[in-house]
Order: C-alpha cells, then structure tokens, then sequence
C-alpha cells in the first residue's frame, strides 16, 4: 500500500492507488482479511491491528496533507481524515470479506470513488 502511495501522480491518484491495492490484495485472501480485519480477537491481536491501522492512517494523512497543500484537496485535518478513510475503507471490506464471494471489480471502484468523493474530489460517476 505504502508503495502505491509513492506511485508518480496526483495525491488523489496515489489515494486511489493505495486503495485499491489494499483493497484487491483484501479481496484475494478474504478469510484471512475478515480475520486481520474484523474477527473478534484477543487484546494483542487488537493491539497489533491498531499498529496497522495507524500505519495506513500515516501513509493517507501525508497524501492528504501533500493534496492540500497543493489546493488539489480542500482544507481538511490529514491525520483525522485519514483516520476516518481507514475506518470506513475496512468497514466497508467486511460484508464482502465475510461473504467470501465479492467480485473486485465490483467493490473496488466504489470504495475508491467513495473514498476520494470524502476528501472533496469531484468524481464523476461512470454510466
């Protein structure tokens, strides 16, 4: 994820890369994911998954923080935004996670335009 951040690009484009590789890379092994993700676990595994979580909350905050710097992205706190991207991307991974059966390219598209539309990019729907 963290190398898809770096991707040559915009900070929405790099954004969206990151997104989708975590999410396809989700997708491909979805009972392991739905564990690392959402299965009740005990206190060190839920220790671990916050180390994770911030993790990807850094690489999208310093995105965020370089897209609205450069006025691509409208003022917003990187580190609270970013936060709240995280939340909701893996929120949104666990139904189909744990359906085992979701197809990429079904969910992936949405959770990027999703993603992108919640940091003030104007995503155009696809017909």
């Amino acid at each position: 994820m963290a190398t898809a951040a770096e991707r040559p690009g915009t900070a929405a484009e790099r954004v969206a890369a990151a997104v989708e590789v975590f999410a396809a890379r989700a997708l491909q092994s979805p009972r392991r994911a739905f564990a690392l993700l959402a299965e009740p676990a005990d206190l060190a595994v839920d220790t671990e998954r916050l180390v994770f979580r911030r993790a990807f909350r850094d690489v999208y905050a310093g995105l965020i923080a370089e897209g609205v710097a450069s006025g691509e992205l409208p003022p917003q706190p990187p580190e609270l935004a970013a936060a709240a991207l995280v939340g909701a991307i893996a929120e949104a991974l666990v139904g189909p996670l744990a359906d085992g059966d979701a197809a990429p390219g079904d969910v992936i598209p949405a959770l990027t335009a999703f993603t992108l539309r919640s940091l003030g990019v104007d995503v155009v729907a696809d017909a």
